[in-house]
This record gives structure tokens, sequence and C-alpha cells, in this order.
């Protein structure tokens, strides 16, 4: 039956509430609803204008409609801040929030002028310049509200730009997810935002359900509802029992079909969200949900589409195994914070302290010594007229040490972290990688071992038959059709066309002379591949035997490791086919087909000599071997219980052994290399036969000639880790996993004991950074605990993708290679920030405040520092966090979890209020700092500074760009920047000194190492307010994480460098006074300045 073209609303006869109500009710509470109201749920297909079997028509008015009755499968996100919201959260910076009081109270200052307020009535030294320029005062307020105002709206723009990025990540994300549905009698895959009520949806194993509905068909299915009910134990459904399926839940094993029932905010999914006031704009919820969704579990109200997150969160996922094989405590090693991000918080506020402390003691300075010369040593009287010119004086003081705060307080860090991480998500797109969580970009840097899939990610996943053991005959390939029995063969046919799932099928080439395409599991695509071979067509035979009249399935499973399916018979008998792992169904097999096809008797003996004559030579060739097997059961028999699985399966009788090759992929033994030299260790895990895996893995040359590594299979790696009673221990756990390169015939548990184990190992002196690739459902929970989880965007469920930090969509592990460049360049790019930003930081500090503390008045004005603060914040974390890798990243050991924190230290020199003499100072200040951006592009030692520097478009831009505004600061700012225009000769000398940091940076390249071995890190033995709390949280897992709290020698090396660019700037202060500041300051101050 196929639904009519033409559907109008009144056709459909159901309405949106009634199923809403349906969709609330549980097992056989729902079963009685449907058959007191409907009859059945094929009745209710009927009221919906659906076929079970054919589904809906699918044409566009018919979807229209559907949509409008029914609502759309889309959740509306909830509403991004505005462009004029995030202006007012960037002014809610409690010091700009000062700058800005502070200006307005210059402001009105600057117009106050009462009658005999001037310096010279006043007495009040210092402040005679003042005085003559009294009319230009409000520059300076009007001067630091546009300068505030600029840093705001760079601010605003960076967070509107970051998030209109995620924004175009989530479409991206929203349009790669497809299901699998049936319209007119045909299977074909739509985008789950086009899926409709009344819809019929096929379901397997692993599927993440995007829509809510009732069950037609189902073999052995088990779902997982966990995240709406919140237990854990997965639900068996069935027609008769509980057919409802809903949005969010997970297919942990079997198969179906479903007719969708409810779709978006009228899903139960959808109903949780709504509640949580997902796309809805209104104030009220806005604000009420500000709080309700950053605490809510994403599990809690699952969407029916991935999310990128930007941090990735801890919640457990349940995994199948006996109480005594899950260690007694599994302490997640992941924080709110990752390592990057909690050792910048900790920099940040370390400098924060530094600089609010050398804020207010400049201040305090300045005030002290306002008031000394003119209070005490001149013996002035406050004055009422004088009052406001006081006033002006102080305010200006706390204007300069709010300024000093400003510039070192580096807010420019998580903008540098930002900006890094965005931009290599972005490119890494274009490199596989479909980045979930932003953390574990950087995270991936610091991967010390990778425990990777073999099918599909080593491999091509494009698996044919090569070799076949039938009827008592080993072939090498495959056999010509009259050397198979016809018995045999009909055996053949009829159990690989019904065994195997049947949304697995080998589609016609997409181009002309191009390969069949093979839809499905790798696996069964193969076998049918194998049929065809033979010149056999298992169409014919699916359309004689649909899946609806398919008796029982049972589903593959890792603890099963085969599938079988029953079909009855006319006349009342029963027959079993059977697949899976050949060592494993040939234990099972009594009997064999021979080459009459007749069975004989198949002894232990004889399954010694099948597993040494012929599976072994198989996997011996990197192949994989699949028991092809059957069972009878006679219709004069009892019916025997088909939930009692090891009665049923047994007594099989073989058909035929083949083995299965799955290339290995030619990009991968070069990916592999790279990553050892990388210092990466390179594990494979898999279901795989011991053999086929330790072959595989010596093409791959995850086994080299002469090693003396480990291969293992699962039930060696257990006996070896486990005491007397069944538990693991790590002592026993750490004398197997540093050798450890194979671990074959694993089961999810196995590798999730691995991963755990290599994460709590203190062997080695830093934790173990441990990266794992999965595609399975029961691969979610080694995704889940390892440091940073690899699905496969093809091969994958998306139980395993949900759980994963990165999908690589082609499968490939050279894209992980790729993953750890993007990695370790994030590092980079931060230590270039870093290494830069600092120097910045020290050295305006301590100009502020030493010129203060000599002249009474800071060298660098507010609106100068401003500026400054500008560079090194927004331009320069834009410049340098947007460096590209490159393949020497590959050439050095892991970061691991050390605290690289790169310090401080390079060029420096002060500046000066509207005087060529400070404005000289101020420029060459500026220009070492632009230049500087130069040398902070490499942080390993290199002396080619300039190498690639033409390949970073933004870094040329923006270091033209500062250069040509710092001109028109110098030249035309005037008052407001307090700079007096510089002659062609005095430009140059700017230009000279700044070009010196270049050579200062090579001078200290040369610095040996060893040398530095006395130095201790900065930011060693800080306990912060902020932390404590943090700490305390985390203390039981002091052993799993070291967040760098030892010494490190790239810091020591930054330390030395910063103490010499700082005698540097002492060198440059003393022969600028030397030569002009001492002739100005003798010709311009009189005998009592002088004191």
């Amino acid at each position: 039956m196929v639904t009519p073209v033409s559907i109008v609303a009144k056709d459909l006869t159901i309405t949106l509430s009634e199923l809403r109500n349906l969709m609330e009710l549980r097992k056989t509470d729902a079963v009685k609803k449907i058959q007191a109201n409907y009859g059945d749920i094929n009745q209710l297909c009927k009221r919906l204008k659906t076929s079970p079997t054919d589904g809906i028509y699918g044409i566009p008015s018919e979807l229209d409609t559907r949509r409008t009755v029914f609502g759309k499968n889309y959740i509306p996100p909830k509403k991004p801040q505005t462009f004029l919201e995030l202006v007012w959260d960037a002014l809610q910076d409690p010091t700009l929030c000062f700058l800005i009081i502070a200006a307005l109270i210059s402001l009105g200052l600057s117009f106050y002028n009462p009658p005999g307020g001037s310096a010279a009535a006043c007495h009040a030294t210092d402040m005679e310049e003042e005085d003559e320029e009294e009319e230009m005062d409000w520059i300076e307020g009007c001067a630091i509200l546009l300068s505030v105002l600029c840093v705001v709206l760079v601010t605003a723009f960076n967070d509107w730009s970051k998030e209109k990025q995620f924004q175009g990540l989530q479409r991206r994300i929203e349009s790669e997810q497809k299901f699998t549905v049936i319209r007119k009698g045909e299977v074909i895959q739509v985008p789950i935002t086009d899926l409709v009520v009344g819809d019929v949806a096929q379901i397997k194993y692993g599927d993440l359900i995007p829509a809510d509905g009732l069950l037609l068909q189902g073999h052995d299915l088990k779902v997982d509802e966990s995240s709406l009910t919140g237990e854990s134990d997965h639900v068996k459904k069935s027609l008769t029992a509980d057919p409802m399926l809903l949005s969010g839940t997970h297919v942990m094993e079997g198969s179906g079909k479903m007719v969708i029932t409810a779709v978006g905010i009228n899903s139960q999914a959808g109903i949780i969200l709504s509640l949580l006031g997902v796309g809805e704009t209104s104030e009220k919820t806005k604000d009420k949900d500000n709080k309700a969704k950053k605490t809510k579990d994403s599990s809690e109200a699952p969407k029916n589409l991935d999310t990128v997150d930007t941090e990735r969160g801890d919640e457990d996922v349940e995994i199948k195994t006996n109480e005594e094989e899950k260690p007694k405590k599994a302490p997640s090693h992941k924080k709110e914070k990752s390592v990057l991000q909690a050792k910048l918080t900790r920099l940040a506020v370390q400098i924060g302290k530094g600089g609010l402390a050398m804020s207010i003691l400049t201040v305090i300075v300045l005030l002290a010594r306002f008031f000394i010369i003119n209070f005490v040593m001149m013996k002035l009287v406050w004055t009422k007229e004088c009052t406001p010119l006081y006033l002006r004086r102080i305010l200006k003081d706390l204007i300069i040490g709010v300024t000093i705060l400003v510039v070192a307080v580096p807010e420019g860090l998580p903008l540098a972290v930002t900006i890094s991480l965005a931009y290599s998500v972005k490119q890494m797109m274009k490199d596989n990688n479909l980045v979930r969580h932003l953390d574990a970009c950087e995270t991936m840097g610091n991967a010390t071992t990778i425990c990777s899939d073999k099918t599909g990610t080593l491999t091509m996943n494009r698996m044919t038959v090569v070799q076949a053991f039938i009827s008592n005959t080993h072939h090498r390939v495959i056999p010509e059709l009259h050397l198979v029995h016809p018995t045999t063969l009909d055996c053949l046919r009829k159990g690989i066309a019904t065994n195997c799932a049947y949304t697995s099928q080998i589609a016609s080439p997409e181009r002309r002379g191009g390969l069949p395409r093979q839809l499905g599991n790798k696996t069964e695509c193969a076998l049918l591949s194998f049929l065809l071979e033979l010149k056999q067509d298992y169409e014919a035979i699916r359309k004689m035997i649909p899946e609806e009249q398919l008796y029982k399935v049972y589903t593959f499973n890792s603890e099963r490791k085969s599938m079988s399916t029953v079909l009855k018979n006319d006349d009342g008998s029963y027959q079993m086919f059977t697949k899976g792992a050949s060592e494993i169904v040939l234990q099972k097999c009594c009997f064999i087909l021979n080459e009459d096809g007749e069975s004989v008797a198949f002894e232990e003996e004889d399954y010694a000599l099948m597993i040494k004559n012929v599976i072994d030579p198989m996997a011996s060739e990197g192949l994989r071997t699949i028991c092809l097997a059957f069972r009878d059961f006679p219709a004069d028999d009892e019916e025997p219980d088909w939930d009692d699985e090891d009665d049923i399966i047994k007594d099989l009788t073989c058909i035929s052994i083949v083995g299965i090759e799955d290339p290995v992929r030619p990009e991968v033994p070069e990916a592999i290399r790279k990553c050892q030299n990388a210092g990466i260790v390179v594990r494979m895990v898999t279901g795989d036969n011991f053999n086929t895996a330790r072959a595989i893995a010596v093409k791959c040359g995850i086994l080299q000639p002469g090693d003396n590594f480990l291969c293992l299979e699962g039930k060696e790696f257990n006996r070896r880790i486990r005491n007397s009673e069944g538990e693991i221990e790590q002592e026993l756990f750490d004398k197997v996993w540093p050798t450890l390169r194979v671990l074959a015939r694993s089961s999810p548990s196995d590798k999730y004991n691995l991963v755990d184990g290599i994460i709590n190992s203190n062997v080695t002196k830093q934790r173990q950074v441990v990266a794992v690739t999965g595609d399975g459902t029961n691969d979610a929970p080694a995704l889940k605990r390892a440091d940073v989880g690899f699905a496969m965007g093809i091969a994958g469920t998306d139980v395993a993708k949900e759980a994963s930090d990165i999908i690589l969509t082609d499968d490939n592990f050279s894209s992980i290679v790729k993953a750890v460049m993007w990695g370790r360049n994030v590092y980079d790019s931060i230590s270039k920030f870093l290494q830069f930003q600092l120097t910045v930081n020290i050295v305006a500090v301590i100009v502020a405040f030493t010129g203060a503390c000599i002249t009474q008045n800071s060298p660098l004005k507010a609106v100068q520092m401003l500026w400054v603060n500008l560079i090194m914040d927004t331009f320069a974390s834009l410049a340098l966090a947007t460096e590209k890798p490159t393949e020497a990243l590959l050439k050095r050991k892991p970061y691991g979890e050390t605290l690289f924190d790169i310090e401080n230290g390079r060029t420096a020199a002060p500046e000066g209020p509207p005087t060529q003499h400070y404005t000289i100072v101020f420029n060459a200040f500026v220009m070492m700092q632009i230049f500087n951006e130069i040398n902070a592009r490499k942080v390993h030692g290199e002396r080619n500074v300039f190498e690639g520097i033409f390949t970073n478009s933004i870094f040329c831009c923006i270091f033209v760009g500062t250069l040509i505004v710092q001109i028109l600061i110098v030249q035309v700012g005037g008052k407001p920047f307090s700079c007096a225009s510089l002659t062609l000769e005095q430009w140059l000398w700017s230009i000279f000194l700044g070009i010196g940091s270049l050579l200062w940076g090579q001078l200290i390249v040369s610095i040996p190492n060893k040398c530095l071995c006395f130095l201790k890190e900065v930011g060693e033995e800080i306990v912060e307010a902020e932390d404590e709390i943090f700490e305390e949280e985390v203390a039981e897992e002091e052993k799993e994480i070291d967040y760098g709290e030892r010494e490190f020698l790239q810091s020591r090396l930054l330390w030395v460098r910063g103490l010499t660019r700082i005698q540097t700037q002492c060198r440059v202060v003393n022969a600028f006074r030397a030569s002009l500041y001492d002739d100005l300051e003798a010709a311009t101050m009189g005998p009592d300045e002088m004191v």
C-alpha cells in the first residue's frame, strides 16, 4: 500500500495532542491505550496515512502538510546574544568601569574652574604646565573614553564572531546527520530535520533515535533510555510489551522499524527542552534559563543532534561488564578546565595580582610625592579654591594606576586561546577532523598513546572475500561455480542473504568503471559480494523471504561475536543460519558439509586441524576469518525455547570458512612512523583473530622485525592484569602495558580497562595522555574515559559519535596525525602569544612605576597604555594565534601534562608626555614590541624567525596595520595621546632600536640550556584563593593530573631572556637620561624642585 499522492490536513484523522498524550505512556499502559483507541499500530498507521511496509509517498506537498499539522523535526536553539548585549557584557569589566568613571570625573573637573583655582595661585608644583593648557584638559578624558570604547567594541566583535563560528559549525553538524527511512517503498537516507510524522524509519544497533515513534517490527531490540528516565538497564522493546521508542535514546542491540509519531518540540526530548526555554525569546524565559541551562547535563535533555561543546562533560557511559571487571574506583581525570585552560588561569591570576600590587604602589608613590612636596615641604594649605585642581591631579594619578592594572591583567589570554582553538577547529575540518569539544584540540597536542581500532581506521574498510574453505577444499581464490556442490551453494545463498542485515547491500558504482558501492556493514557486504561472484542473486532470496518473515534474529554483539537468524518453513520446521568469528562458531559445530553436500561429523581433532591448516594460514596473511553454519529444527521436535541462546546456537553444521581481506590504507604506515618519531606509541586494539591482528600490525609498522613487544589476546591480557580474586591490580597492569602493542580478540571492557589503566599508571614521570578510536556502541565507555576520543564518521554509530571528542569524517588514521599537529600548534600559538604579552606586561608596568617614582609622572599615559594594551591583547592574539602547523611539530616529543608557562622578558623603554623626548621613548618602546612580534613567532630556539612569515597573511596585515596606526598616533595624535610629531631622523632611531630586539633575540638563543639549570619556574608553589576550592575537589586525583608544577626547561630559558631584556631596557633608559633628559631637567627645574 502506497500513500495517496495528495494529502490535506483533514485526511489525517489523528491530532497532535492525541499523539503527544500517547507518547507520554510507557510499556503495557501504552499497549492498552493503542488497543483501546486504535486497535493496533497498523490501524494507527492508517489514520496517519502511511504504510507500515512502504512508508509515505514523500512528495513536497505531503511533507509540507505533515509539518504544518505535526510540526518540524527541529528544536530551535536558544537565541544568541546580540552585539549590543555583548558590548554590555564587555562593559562589565571592573577596570574599564573605573576608567569610565574616572574619565567622566576628569571631564567634569576640566570644565570647573573656580576663581583663584589656577596652579600659580595655589602654588602647586609640577602643575604649572597643566595650568597653561587648562583649556585642553577635557581632551584626556575624551581620549580615555574613546579608547575604552575601542577596547569594548573589539572585545564584543571578537565574541560575536566566535559565536558565529560556533553556529556555523553547529549547522554543518546538523546538515550531515542523516537517518534511514522508507518512502514510496524505497529505502533512502534523509537529513534528520526532514523527518515527519508518519515516516517509517529503520533503526539498528548504535543509532540515536531522532524522534518519538512506535515499533512496527523488532529483532532482539534493546534501548538505553537512561538519558530520559535515568535508569541504566537496557529496555527490551517488543510489539506486545513495550513498543514506545523515544527521541534521544540509544539502540544498544538489535534492529527494527518504527513509525514516527512526534517530532521536534513535540517529542519527549523536545518537551523537556521546552521546559528549559529552548527556542523561546522572551526575556523572562531567557533570564530564567541562563542558570538552568548551564547546570543541566545534556544527557538529561538530549537533542537529536550532535552539539559543539567548549568543555567536555564527565557523564559516565554504561559499560556492560561484571562488577569484578570494574575497578573499585574509576576516577575521572577530566576537570571543568582543560590542562591549558587551568594553566593559563593560574598564570593570568598571578600576573593580575602582580599588576594590582604595582598599580596600587604606583598610585601610592604618586600621591605620596604630591602631598609631601606640596603640603609638607612647601607647607601649602588645602583651600576651597584649589580643591578642583588638587582633585584633578589626584584623579590623574588614579587613572595611571588603573591603566597599569589594565595593561598588567592579561585579558588577551582567553582571547588568544579562543582564537587559536576556533581557528584550529575550522582548519581541522578541512583535514577531516570534526571537533565536538574544543579542549580536545590542545589535549591532542599532549598525546603520548593512541589506542586504535583496526578495521576502517588502519585498513580501508572495503572488505572482499579472497579465500574460502568449501567442501573440504581450501581455495586460495574464489572457486568456480561448478566446484561447489548445489546443496552447499543453496545453503550459502540462503544463509548469507537472510543472515545479513537487509540494510547491507551492494549498489551500482557511482561512476562508470568504478567499484560497486558497499552499503551497510562492510563484512556483510563482502559476503554478499562473494555470492555475486558465485553468480548467485541474493536479492531474489530477500524478495522471497522479506524481513518481516524472519522468525527470530540474534543480532551481532561483542559478547556473541556472531549473528543468527531463524526461518520458519511452511511445514512447521525451523532453519537457523549463523555467521561469526571462525574459531568461536566452529567450536559450536558438530557437523560439516563435505564435497558431496552431505553433513558429516566434525570432531575435536578436525577442529584442531581446521585451525592449523585453514584459519591460521588465512589469519597470518592478515585475513579476517568468518565461519558460516546452519542448524535444522525438525517439525516433529518440540519447539525450543528461543530465549535460551546456549541451547539454540549449538550442534551447528559448518558450511564454509571465508577469508576476508581488508587492505591496509597506503598512507597508514607513514602516518604511524610519524607518530613514533613524535614520541607517540600506537597500539592496535581489535576484535579480530590474534594472527590477523599481528599480521596487520606488521604491515602498518606498529610491530617491527626484532621488536620485543607484546601481542596478547583478551583472555591472556585479563589473566595478566588480575589478581587471584579476579580484580584488576594497577601494579600487575603496569608490568604489561608499556610493552603491549597489539590486543586481539578484545572485548569493549578490555578496551576500557586498557585505557583506564594507562591513564592511572605512575610508571612514567608524566601522566600518559591517551587517545582512542572507536566506531561501535560498546566503544563508548573507552571513548569517554580517554583524554581524546575519536569516532568514525562513516562506520561509527551515533552512540560512539556522541561519546567522542573528535569525529574522523574519513575514518582514516592519518587524520589523527593531523589532529596531533594541530594540537601541538595550539600550544605553540599560545606560547608565542604569552612570550610576546608577558614582555609588554612586565616592561610597561616597570616603565610606568619607575617613571612615577623618578619624575612624579608616568611616562606612559593612560591613552598610550590603552593603545599598547590593544596591541598586545587583540592584535597580537589574532596575529600569533593563527600560525599554521608544520611537519617540524612531529619531530619532538609530546609536552605531556607539564606546565608550559612561557615567561617574561624582551625589549623595553619608557615614553613621555607631549615632548619629543618622551615621544621618542614611547615610539621606541612600541617599535620594539612590533618587531618583537617577529621574535615571538619562534619558541624553540630557531634562529630564522622570518621563516614562513609570508604564509600567514593575517600576521603580515596586522604587523603593517599596527605600524601605520603607530605612525598616525605619533604624528597626528597630539595632546590626546600625549605625543609630539617626530622628525625623520628620530623615526629612524626609533626603528633602529626596535630592530635591535631581533638582534637581542639571536644573542639570547645562543645561551646553552645547560647553563640555566639553576633557575626556577615563575608560578611555582603559587597558591590562589580561587584554586584552593578546585584543588580540594581533585585532591584524590592529584596523582593522575599534574598541571605542570614541575620545573620546565623552556621556562627557565625564557626567565633568563627576561632578565637580559630588562637589563637592555635599563641601558636604553640610562642612555636617554644621560643625553636628553638630564639637560632638559637642569634647564627646566628650579632649585626647590631638585630636592
